[in-house]
């Protein structure tokens, strides 16, 4: 499950980070970021395939996108907007199989948030941000679609693509996000219809994770400090 995630770079140091792919309207988010603690149906930029300055040739391109996954032919109010897919049946799965196929994305990110369940009720949960050792940006795995609003607008949407945890992850939930490796941006944003093998979960030894405030669960506590380590001790 992944549910919150955190950015905490411009655009202009996201597009350092990311140097491949062309800035495409990423500057719409200027307003936008950083974003310490991002929710479902907010804005985020991705990085698709897309024709770029009236190429016929495709390449990776950043685009704002919607953080809910609402397919093209998917009637509005038929059912609650999904955010993640997991990597288990989105070949199969009948909201999922044409993105999968053709309309895979990279999510840019600086971390993730994650919630572990306490002893006694069900609102008794820690949460923990997740990141890389070194704090440096990366990529979850998601695939896109466009959704056509009855007032004429496209919508792009996304969702993130979940699988089983590592070992780190593990400790706390039975999920986490596909986090892939630099090597395989290209791959995963090619024409292959199934790069299956690359969702798997990644190296725990290459990341980190830490308690963070409960005050993260409401969307308008959204500072630096929402990040910030906690000593549970004191919770």
């Amino acid at each position: 499950m992944c549910r919150r995630i955190y950015l905490n770079s411009s655009p202009d140091e996201l597009t350092r980070s990311f140097p491949f792919a062309d800035r495409g309207a990423i500057d719409s988010l200027n307003d936008h970021l950083p974003r310490y603690n991002g929710f479902p149906a907010q804005v985020y930029p991705i990085i698709v395939r897309d024709l770029v300055g009236g190429s016929n040739e495709s390449r990776p391109v950043f685009a704002p996108a919607r953080w809910e996954f609402l397919p093209t032919w998917l009637k509005p109010g038929r059912r609650p907007p999904l955010i993640n897919a997991h990597c288990e049946d989105i070949a199969a799965h009948k909201l999922f199989q044409g993105a999968y196929k053709s309309r895979r994305c990279l999510i840019p990110v600086t971390g993730f948030f994650e919630w572990e369940r306490l002893s006694g009720t069900i609102q008794n949960k820690q949460p923990y941000a997740i990141a890389m050792k070194d704090g440096s940006p990366f990529a979850l795995a998601g695939i896109w679609e466009i959704w056509h609003h009855p007032a004429g607008l496209e919508i792009r949407n996304f969702a993130v693509v979940t699988s089983a945890p590592n070992k780190m992850m593990a400790a706390i939930h039975d999920r986490m996000p596909v986090v892939l490796e630099q090597k395989d941006y290209g791959r995963w944003l090619s024409p292959e219809p199934d790069p299956s093998d690359l969702m798997k979960p990644f190296d725990a030894d290459a990341m980190t994770m830490w308690p963070v405030t409960r005050r993260v669960r409401n969307f308008r506590n959204a500072g630096p400090d929402i990040i910030n380590r906690v000593d549970l001790r004191m919770t």
